[in-house]
């Protein structure tokens, strides 16, 4: 093996065209191709995309060269593209030749293969002819085995053209017990003041539901009932939840605004309490009504016109019916929307049907639930074309604040849009109008800026770990991407202090450990 090099690494780095790679994998190939390389290529293709680079071990954090011929790495290239193209070692071929090259290193041969991300008709990506069982996807602690349930929504979402999910008819709904009066009277009287002349307008409750799509017929088969966007939007919350239907649902909207008490956790919430029907509707209504509270109104004219709206409304509504039309109603979890002092936050259970960078760049529609979406169109809310993310990105821009940004966690899966609300413009300093001429702080002046920084953090992730959190959703939480300095900088410190307790403590690098305050752990004793 060649000796190791403390630069190795950024020069692996240097040769990798990232794209849209978030993550690279290293895999030593000594003994021969490694058979972990398709459980890797499996993870990558299924979340969003990576590198591996075989003929590298690491080690400790040290990146050692296997030290491999150019003859042995043209043989493992070769390898990997029969291996590609046979269905029965890994299901789609996704690289393109561009994607897989030979490089050298000091006196080594690598090879670098990106993974693209696989697109949705695509997904699951196994291994074997399988796929149950033999599913990978990614997350920061590496390579995970799927389980059967997401195996089956990969499935699903492959399908959702044909199939969409809110299109499935209930069995058993009717509209006098199950159907709210008042949600769809309120919705039917917003259509008819936007569009008067609608046809729509004048027909009965059932028939209106019937266009809308909320009752519908399979021609195929006779069967006719409420789909599963009715219940969700007008629906009852008990008849919602119930076992018919979707017993999962809940909807979460958490404010915490004006307060530095740790022990006010929220200062408004609305979720599913018995004092209203939670249905989609009066979840949507309620919860833009307060979001819109946290925006500056500022004087606009249009044609003579004051506009009591700004694009920053249009950008916070499109946020919010985004994370409702997104959601993948098979998935663990639930919509919860989150606004503080700093930033919205809108998080929706399951994966994004894009990715990253398709999601910015606007102009594709995918949506898991189209019937849904179309309820909130013929409002005049939510955009089918792509726009809707163009609106929420004009909109913040509008505010002279942070691009927003967009993140997928896993186990459990959730999509998370996070948009920041700093409406103080940042004033730059001397040392960033001139970087060149950087200003060493001494040791005095850091301190009594990061202690204060630190305590603050280990003060949020107390309050956030008052239930078990895993190590992803406290990075998250923190707002840090940095593994090892959390765990080493946070973790274990307050571990060590009493503060924190591992729910595995037997098995401290267990993927499913999961961290909690000590004081919710005596609690529960």
């Amino acid at each position: 093996m060649v000796k190791h090099t403390a630069d190795i690494y950024d020069k692996i780095k240097a040769l990798i065209s990232q794209g849209e790679t978030s993550e690279v994998e290293s895999k030593s190939a000594r003994g021969g191709f490694p058979g972990s390389f398709w459980e890797s290529y499996s993870a990558f293709a299924n979340t969003n995309g990576g590198t591996i680079v075989l003929g590298v071990a690491e080690k400790g954090n040290r990146f050692l060269l296997d030290g491999l011929t150019e003859d042995a790495v043209v043989r493992y290239k070769k390898t990997f593209w029969d291996c590609a193209h046979n269905k029965g070692k890994i299901s789609v071929c996704l690289p393109h030749e561009s994607d897989v090259r030979i490089e050298k290193i000091e006196e080594a041969y690598i090879m670098i293969c990106h993974i693209p991300r696989a697109s949705y008709e695509l997904r699951p990506v196994y291994v074997t002819p399988n796929p149950f069982g033999n599913t990978y996807r990614r997350n920061h602690e590496g390579d995970y085995l799927c389980t059967d349930a997401e195996v089956r929504r990969m499935f699903a979402d492959a399908d959702h053209d044909r199939h969409p999910q809110d299109g499935r008819i209930l069995s058993g709904f009717v509209f006098e017990r199950d159907i709210d009066m008042e949600s769809l009277h309120q919705y039917r009287q917003t259509l008819a003041s936007l569009q008067p002349s609608h046809p729509w307008v004048g027909i009965s409750d059932m028939d209106f539901l019937k266009k809308l799509g909320a009752y519908a017929t399979e021609y195929e088969t006779g069967k006719e009932g409420f789909t599963l966007a009715g219940i969700l939007m007008f629906g009852k919350y008990d008849s919602i939840t119930n076992n018919s239907g979707n017993p999962m649902y809940f909807v979460d909207y958490r404010e915490r605004i004006g307060t530095d008490n740790p022990d006010v956790r929220w200062t408004n919430r609305i979720y599913p309490d018995g004092l209203w029907e939670a249905n989609l509707y009066q979840f949507y209504i309620r919860v833009y009504n307060r979001l819109i509270q946290s925006l500056p109104r500022p004087f606009m004219m249009k044609d003579g016109i004051r506009q009591e709206e700004t694009p920053a409304h249009d950008a916070v509504r499109e946020a919010l019916i985004n994370c409702i039309i997104h959601q993948d109603v098979n998935a663990m979890g639930h919509i919860i929307v989150e606004c503080t002092d700093d930033c919205l936050v809108f998080r929706n259970q399951g994966t994004m049907l894009i990715s990253e960078q398709q999601y910015f760049e606007g102009g594709r529609s995918i949506c898991r639930n189209p019937i849904l979406q179309k309820m909130f169109m013929r409002l005049g809310r939510a955009e089918k074309a792509g726009s809707g993310v163009d609106k929420i990105v004009s909109g913040w821009r509008s505010l002279g604040l942070p691009l927003p940004t967009i993140t997928e966690e896993t186990r459990p899966d959730y999509v998370v849009l996070t948009m920041q609300l700093n409406t103080k413009p940042h004033k730059k300093t001397p040392q960033e109008n001139n970087p060149r001429k950087p200003h060493k702080k001494t040791p005095q002046e850091n301190n009594p800026r990061k202690q204060p920084k630190k305590d603050l953090r280990r003060r949020q992730l107390l309050e956030f770990c008052n239930e078990a959190k895993l190590l992803v959703e406290i990075m998250q939480h923190l707002g840090l991407k940095d593994r090892k300095n959390v765990v080493n900088v946070y973790i274990n410190p307050m571990i060590d202090a009493g503060m924190l307790a591992m729910t595995e403590p037997n098995n401290p690098t267990s993927r499913n450990q999961m961290y909690v305050t000590v004081k919710d752990i005596h609690k529960k004793e």
